[in-house]
């Protein structure tokens, strides 16, 4: 793996005219602010313009040398640590802007000092100092991107100031802070922090701490609230007495030092660093209370050398770095923090965490040389040696990536790994570098050449990067020349830098693989990162880098599909992504007139997953052609699948045909036979169709249509299409093409709605209407679906298409695949049809002989306990009670519902003949007493009323009621039932047959 690809991520360089040595400086958002050393309290401010060019603004005075400075982008406020008379001081510097329209008036307030609107209105037009007065000295300061918000440290604790948005009248809004927090760490004396939407990262000599600020829900004690107190556990990290904190403790003349460790999410607990919460904001309902989560302790040994321990071991440049969720139009205003990073660094190794969801280490950084300062950028790592300006890749964007998108990683999508190794793109010479920043495209850098490095430096054999002649700096003196210089360095564009590396990485194509995918993976992170920029909206490469990323995707593509390497399956998605045509990869790999030319295996496995998606894309007869060639030579087995698909419709029948009958010389199967039917279709060959579809019985067919489903249907614009096969199935083999279209769904290959799709374009059914063919396949799946979920979907649709059928008196358009009795006999939802239904159709109409299938089929459903009646009701409401038929249905339904009073009134009432058989064959066991409470009174009711004139009901009152009650009851609960009006010649036979049965018990 090449480790330094000499890349030119560096342009060209202007030298800041800064009037006095800078001693710290800062960067805003189109500034840069330059503190100078003690001789001169004064910050000078330049705007920074394309190219790096410098006008400045103005210079306004400190009350003292600043020791620290920083820029917040929310709010546009510089703050410094300054010091006079050897105390520091806590100021911030708001409307610094003013000066630049040549304003001079300054306003100096102490923090939260009220402002009286005679006062306030004077604040357009002047600067404000805010004086931040502190308990203890400051040491660090660090302010949030995010919000704004203000963390300063001092020893054994960092105080967090909030920022205020004043609205003091209609036309003015003052910046301000509050103080809002203070955390109390005992034993730790901060060198550096950092501060990023509510994480803190902390760093002494040798020690990291990373905290996050949790809001927790408001609790009625408010003193709870005030304080809150993280416990250190008893047992220290090493073993020790947590009583012995201190990192070096001197005893004698010996040097105790602490062992290395590192402790990540719930473990770094164990720290043995008791961190405790002071609110410090006046209580109102909007107070905001925290609780600290602990998120990251690393400690670091010193370096041992022969000579004992290097004293310069030291951590520094700690950083947060936000990455931002990919910006869209609809949300431009509206960023969402995704990721957040750490960096931190030792002399000769740099640290770089993810703290988002999870903490983990995802790059270490080993420097050729000692380091001075780093700074981190969502693209680079930018450190300062002692003789170089050093630049690094980073792997923020693969890990915002992933935390972004769920598809990362699948065939869709892909990106490449956290773990890929990091590289040096470019190691540049200068003399004496001693202090760096970045912002937007620049880095600042400064240098201080010793008397001898300036010696050296006016040598023509050492040159740095070319500086523009109109922005050379001018010196009154050049005896006392100081030898330092502030530059701003122009990084290259993102598209420039992208390009260098595409074309360097063909060096490496036929020699090195790893490191032309390396490069290539580095230039695509690095359009990934530029992409996910908050203003990559407003940029002006907005469509070129749009470009370079499909490219990229595309290029990568091409290198897990020619190289034979363990990843080859991420062609597929790099492809996808590059949104590249099958047509158009096809072109890119396959050499015209190689005939010899070998196909690694992310190449196959790109077209196989392509050719077996239902893509709308066709590839012409001669790719089509060359296809079915490379999988012959390659994977013969997959030609079968591969003739199935969409895109190959153009292929020649013939060909095909003759590359097949190659493989099932070799390796015969069901599939392969149907594909020949399927090919021979198409040639209009009727004859060999016909002796491929007798190769193999009935049902070995439909099963082998669940080895490629799209012999029958095809998706088109994500509808179900039914194939020439099917066409010509429906008309020859119906039996055949519903047995597979069962098979298919019963092994999960088509659901029930793509197959109501199918069957309708198969028959072409318009609106609506259900074609018999579809029926048919509703009842093969009743017979032998075992999805329970199915099954009364199943039963409502086809006893809604019986329904349908018998109201409208509509026959169906083609002879059902199975009768009545088959269903019966085959299928156990499908009951036998109970005596007393037969009963009622036997005086039924003529005319309904010719929907006697279909009567028969509801009946059938209705008299089994599968269907679920209460569902069916809405269902069968179209059956009038006028007819027959109507009547059935009803008298089952109220049966089946556990209603049989119900159904006795409906027989009684249109068709008493049943009535008895009805009673016979449903009064039993606990509703055998509907016999003699309802049946019997309510036959001699309506014998009474109708006389003679109603041979039926007299006939089943003689026949069947009275002896089953007779025989049931007691002599005197059976007197009890009969009329009083009742004529006892007509009753005396069941008396006497009632007193006999108790004489003989």
């Amino acid at each position: 793996m090449v480790q330094l690809y000499n890349l030119h991520p560096f342009g060209s360089q202007r030298v800041v005219p800064c009037k006095q040595e800078p001693a710290h400086f800062c960067c805003g958002r189109d500034v840069l602010f330059v503190a100078s050393t003690a001789a001169s309290c004064r910050v000078e401010v330049f705007a920074v313009r394309e190219q790096g060019r410098c006008e400045p603004l103005g210079s306004f005075a400190t009350l003292g040398p600043v020791l620290r400075m920083a820029h917040s982008s929310a709010g546009d406020y510089l703050v410094t640590i300054e010091e006079k008379s050897k105390a520091t001081f806590l100021r911030a510097y708001m409307n610094w802007r003013c000066m630049s329209a040549g304003s001079s008036r300054v306003c100096v307030r102490m923090v939260g000092h009220k402002m009286e609107e005679s006062y306030s209105e004077t604040l357009k037009e002047q600067m404000s100092v805010v004086e931040m007065p502190l308990s203890d000295p400051p040491l660090c300061l660090s302010c949030c991107p995010v919000n704004g918000d203000l963390l300063v440290g001092c020893k054994n604790k960092l105080v967090m100031f909030c920022l205020k948005y004043r609205v003091l009248n209609q036309n003015l809004t003052v910046l301000d802070f509050e103080r809002s927090l203070i955390l109390h760490i005992d034993h730790l004396i901060p060198a550096e922090v950092a501060f990023c939407a509510s994480h803190i990262a902390i760093t002494t000599e040798l020690d990291v701490l990373i905290l996050k600020l949790e809001l927790v829900q408001q609790s009625a004690d408010r003193t709870e609230q005030c304080t809150q107190r993280v416990s250190a556990p008893e047992k220290a990290v090493d073993g020790g007495s947590p009583s012995t904190h201190p990192l070096q403790l001197e005893l004698d003349e010996f040097i105790i030092c602490q062992k290395p460790v590192e402790l990540l999410g719930e473990e770094s607990k164990l720290c043995e660093i008791p961190v405790t919460l002071e609110s410090t904001e006046l209580p109102t309902e909007d107070t905001k209370h925290f609780q600290v989560q602990y998120l990251l302790f690393r400690r670091f040994a010193p370096d041992q050398s022969p000579f004992g321990f290097c004293e310069e071991t030291k951590l520094h440049s700690v950083q947060l770095l936000p990455v931002y969720q990919t910006a869209y139009e609809e949300t431009e205003n509206k960023r969402k923090l995704l990721s957040l990073f750490c960096f931190f660094s030792l002399p000769h190794v740099g640290y770089l965490y993810s703290i988002g969801k999870s903490v983990e280490l995802i790059s270490t950084y080993q420097y050729s040389e000692k380091s001075e300062q780093a700074v981190l950028t969502p693209q680079f790592l930018h450190v300062i040696t002692s003789q170089n300006l050093q630049c690094f890749t980073v792997r923020c964007s693969a890990a915002a990536a992933r935390g972004e998108d769920p598809y990362i990683d699948t065939t869709m999508k892909a990106c490449p790994p956290v773990t890929l190794d990091v590289c040096t793109l470019r190691m540049q010479l200068f003399i004496g570098p001693r202090a760096i920043c970045h912002f937007k495209n620049h880095i600042i850098l400064l240098t201080k050449a010793d008397t001898e490095d300036i010696t050296e430096r006016r040598k023509p054999t050492r040159r740095m990067l070319s500086r523009k002649a109109d922005s050379i700096k001018s010196r009154t003196n050049s005896e006392s020349e100081p030898g330092w210089n502030l530059y701003i360095i122009n990084t290259v564009s993102t598209i420039q830098l992208y390009r260098e590396m595409v074309d360097y990485s063909r060096t490496y194509e036929n020699v090195k693989t790893e490191s032309c995918i390396h490069l290539l993976s580095e230039a695509h992170l690095l359009v990934r990162a530029a992409i996910m920029d908050p203003y990559f909206l407003k940029s002006d490469e907005k469509e070129d880098l749009l470009k370079a990323f499909r490219e990229s995707c595309a290029f990568l593509g091409d290198c897990y599909s020619r190289f034979d390497t363990k990843d080859y399956h991420l062609a597929l998605p790099y492809y996808r992504m590059s949104g590249l045509s099958m047509t158009e990869v096809l072109k890119r790999l396959i050499s015209e007139g190689d005939e010899i030319q070998t196909y690694e295996r992310g190449f196959i496995f790109y077209l196989t997953h392509s050719l077996n998606e239902d893509s709308n894309e066709e590839l012409s007869k001669e790719s089509g052609n060359k296809v079915l060639q490379i999988f012959f030579l390659t994977d013969p087995m997959q030609l079968p699948h591969i003739l199935c698909s969409p895109s190959m419709r153009n292929v020649c029948p013939l060909t095909a045909v003759k590359y097949l009958q190659k493989v099932e010389k070799m390796m015969p199967s069901v599939v392969l036979t149907l594909t020949k039917a399927f090919l021979a279709l198409k040639m209009g060959d009727l004859t060999m169709y016909e002796h491929e579809m007798d190769s193999y019985k009935e049902t070995a067919l439909a099963c082998g249509f669940t080895g490629q489903p799209r012999l029958l249907q095809q998706h088109k614009e994500g509808i179900v299409v039914p194939t020439e096969f099917a066409v010509h199935l429906k008309e020859t083999q119906p039996g055949l093409l519903v047995a597979a279209m069962v098979a298919l769904h019963e092994n999960s290959k088509i659901e029930l709605e793509e197959a109501d799709t199918f069957f309708k374009m198969l028959c072409n059914s318009s609106g609506n209407t259900i074609p018999q063919l579809l029926v048919d396949f509703w009842e093969a799946l009743l017979v032998v679906s075992s999805q329970k979920e199915i099954l009364q979907e199943l039963l409502l649709r086809v006893t809604s298409q019986y329904v349908w059928r018998i109201s409208r008196k509509q026959l169906p358009e083609t002879k059902p695949l199975k009768t009545t009795e088959d269903l019966i006999n085959s299928c156990s939802h499908f009951g036998l049809i109970v005596p007393w239904v037969t009963s009622i159709m036997s005086v039924g109409c003529s005319s309904d002989k010719e929907y006697h299938e279909d009567i028969s089929r509801l009946q059938s459903l209705l008299c089994s306990q599968s269907i679920n009646i209460a569902s069916a009701l809405p269902v069968v409401e179209p059956l009038t009670e006028a007819d027959h038929v109507g009547l059935a249905v009803r008298a089952l339904c109220s049966t089946r519902l556990g209603k049989y009073e119900e159904a006795i009134d409906q027989l009684l009432r249109r068709c008493p003949a049943a009535a008895v058989c009805y009673a016979q064959h449903e009064l039993k066991g606990d509703h055998q007493a509907l016999w003699w409470n309802k049946l019997l009174p309510e036959l001699c009711k309506r014998t009474r009323l109708t006389g003679n004139d109603c041979p039926v009901l007299i006939s089943s009152l003689k026949a069947e009621t009275l002896s089953i009650v007779a025989m049931e009851l007691e002599l005197r609960d059976f007197l009890s039932l009969l009329p009083e009006d009742g004529t006892a010649a007509f009753f005396l036979p069941y008396l006497l047959h009632c007193s006999q049965k108790k004489l003989l018990t």
